[in-house]
């Protein structure tokens, strides 16, 4: 590649020094264009292999894996389906009758897994190894952000709970969890409250 870019350059200035300078500026955009293509560094299974089996145990030093973690992994990469569970996973992990494997009996174990659930090997490390960065996968709002909208909705409140709350939803607070007494000496319900003229004695 830099011989290349050297190459491009070299025959950029001879193309300055001919007079064509059209051609000169059209190709380093070209060039930056393919420099960021290269630059760009790929993730290799063993890289992704190192960050999973430190995800979530701070005492690792990345050569071994555990069986969590190895599901965390193979979730992220959507690895896990209908197809492989975490049982199989569970029995194949355990074939090694140990809690922690290294890479060389990791890729046993994938190429055992592969074989059983006959699932192509290359298939499965491709997407471990372009499923990104250990981290917490966002889950979507889903059925229950529906359900908390309908169980607070103050507009579907009946009895007691209704009259905590105003007509905009927002609580009385201790005015809406106590009964006030009414001490103006009129009966409930009145509706010719204060229209009494004190002039007609």
């Amino acid at each position: 590649m830099l011989l290349s870019v050297v190459s491009h350059r070299a025959s950029m200035s001879e193309a300055a020094e001919n007079g064509s300078s059209a051609a000169a500026t059209e190709a380093p955009a070209a060039e930056l264009a393919e420099l960021a293509l290269e630059e760009t560094p790929k993730v290799t299974f063993s890289d992704q292999f190192k960050a999973f089996s430190k995800f979530g145990d701070t005492k690792s030093d990345g050569k071994l894996i555990t069986l969590s973690q190895s599901d965390k992994w193979m979730k992220q990469a959507k690895v896990i389906d209908k197809q492989i569970t975490t049982t199989d996973t569970g029995i194949h992990f355990k074939k090694f009758k140990a809690m922690k494997i290294s890479l060389p009996d990791y890729n046993k174990f994938l190429d055992d897994l592969a074989k059983t659930k006959k699932v192509e090997l290359a298939t499965i490390k491709s997407k471990m190894a372009g499923c990104g960065a250990p981290g917490v996968i966002s889950a979507s709002a889903g059925k229950a952000a529906a359900t908390v909208d309908r169980l607070t909705d103050t507009s579907k409140y009946t009895g007691s709970h209704k009259e905590r709350f105003d007509a905009t939803g927002k609580g009385k607070g201790i005015a809406g969890r106590r009964n006030l007494v009414d001490d103006s000496g009129y009966v409930s319900g009145y509706q010719h409250k204060d229209t009494y003229d004190g002039a007609q004695k």
